[in-house]
């Protein structure tokens, strides 16, 4: 299955090498730290995961999350904003632990973002953007089944020829299904990326969530490869730096635009 959606996306993919934008490719993949730049208007740009697979084990119970296909379709609709369709069309989480095993399975909860940029789209040496987004839950399995949402607060810095800064701050407003409320969690991260060639990158990061839970500490790190100009493939890693935080993570994925 994985094999077939790799083929299908690079043969979509082939149709888009031709294209040509003014921009260049902005993915908000793979770090978690947001891009404040949008997609041009009138463009499509895909940003997908073939697969990703988190390990976590807590008080004996270890789960495991494998997620295919997670893509992000993207609208340019004006020279500053676009449109963000979240899909998660395949998620399975398995808990094992005291001698029983739980699975569960489904079509995960779908996000709609709005990205607005505020400056930087076009140049210059920082870019900073605005993203509010509603989570809508899909009832399955793996739905947290409750409506949740946020703003993300992405910024870019250009340290030097090759080298970039990106920073996020974000806040929530998440389902706790242990205490049957809404509650606030807060995200910030900071992000450190390196063009190793014309094509190659490379990208360490620094993940913090906080807020109705114990604080979360995670670092990230990952490679790009740029085939062409509308054109990056992806791979990379997580690793939980305190208890509280997922233990490893690992993801490949693709962007490309038309």
């Amino acid at each position: 299955m994985i094999r077939q959606t790799i083929l299908a996306f690079a043969a979509t993919a082939a149709f888009a090498t031709a294209a040509e934008f003014k921009r260049e490719l902005s993915p908000d993949r793979p770090d978690t730290t947001e891009s404040p730049v949008t997609v041009e208007p009138g463009a499509i740009q895909l940003e997908s995961s073939f697969w990703s697979f988190t390990r976590d084990k807590d008080a004996g119970i270890t789960t495991e999350t494998w997620t295919l296909g997670e893509t992000n379709v993207k609208f340019g609709i004006t020279e500053c904003s676009d449109l963000q369709l979240v899909l998660r069309p395949w998620v399975t989480e398995r808990a094992k632990g005291f001698g029983m095993t739980d699975r569960a399975e489904g079509f995960g909860d779908i996000e709609v973002r709005w990205k607005q940029n505020l400056w930087g789209n076009d140049g210059g040496k920082t870019a900073f953007g605005l993203m509010p987004f509603v989570s809508i839950p899909t009832q399955t399995e793996v739905s947290t089944g409750e409506w949740e949402g946020g703003l993300i607060a992405p910024l870019s810095i250009e340290l030097c020829d090759g080298m970039g800064l990106g920073l996020m701050a974000e806040v929530d407003r998440v389902w706790d299904s242990d205490k049957g409320r809404h509650e606030w969690d807060f995200v910030h991260t900071a992000v450190l990326g390196f063009d190793l060639t014309d094509s190659l990158g490379l990208y360490v990061e620094y993940i913090g969530n906080t807020g109705h839970g114990s604080y979360e500490a995670t670092a990230s790190a990952g490679l790009t490869w740029g085939q062409t100009e509308n054109l990056q493939w992806d791979v990379g890693f997580t690793v939980g730096l305190n208890d509280a935080a997922e233990d490893f993570g690992l993801f490949q994925g693709v962007t490309f635009r038309f």
